[in-house]
């Protein structure tokens, strides 16, 4: 049965409760450092819009800011190569224990970390629409064999997305507990390049609305 990648909501306040102190410092800075990156976003927005309404040259400033968002929209929407600093992260499974809602939860620790652009062993690019399916020792995304060890090229705030991946009772601690008995290795990067690309597929239903 397909599972769609979503956005979930964060965890219990029981995951908190029983975290480290130190823990929790790790997790307060890399959103931290997030906020910042986005309001540095805003203010980059804010800028475009007052060269656009200044007058000055706005025809070269639409352009230019017009080339910038079809840039951003096409590494988003998984068109386009990327390239950027983050984390590799490398997951082995040697008894075949990963499961379906392991990478899924995997994938929404870094999505909710900040991460941007996210490559699965080097061919596989995932988007919002991307679907895993499978049992372990076996599983696919978007229809393609998933095979162990399972690489992830992850494009964000390196900061934020090692310590996402490191919290107690995240993506580390799942991987490596009792259950799993799996391995799980974490770099940072300050330069990765994803190539892969997200094939679109034409909407049966859903048209611009006019």
């Amino acid at each position: 049965m397909a599972v769609v990648m979503q956005i979930r909501a964060q965890r219990t306040d029981d995951t908190y409760a029983t975290a480290r102190r130190a823990d929790l410092v790790q997790l307060v800075d890399g959103l931290g450092q997030e906020s910042r990156r986005l309001e540095a976003e805003v203010n980059d927005l804010e800028r475009s819009r007052r060269d656009l309404t200044s007058g000055a040259d706005s025809q070269r400033v639409a352009r230019d800011e017009a080339r910038r968002r079809l840039d951003a929209l096409q590494v988003l929407s998984g068109t386009a190569p990327a390239e950027g600093p983050g984390v590799l992260i490398t997951i082995t499974d040697p008894n075949q224990k990963v499961t379906v809602g392991v990478v899924l939860d995997a994938i929404e620790e870094m999505r909710d970390a900040g991460a941007e652009v996210i490559e699965v062993n080097d061919r596989i690019r995932l988007v919002a629409s991307s679907s895993i399916t499978g049992n372990p020792g076996a599983l696919q995304i978007d229809g393609q064999p998933v095979t162990m060890p399972l690489t992830l090229k992850v494009i964000g705030e390196p900061n934020a997305l090692d310590e996402a991946a490191r919290f107690r009772g995240g993506l580390a601690s799942e991987i490596t507990s009792a259950q799993i008995g799996g391995q799980i290795t974490i770099e940072r990067q300050d330069r990765l390049q994803v190539r892969s690309l997200h094939v679109p597929q034409p909407h049966q239903y859903a048209q611009p609305a006019r």
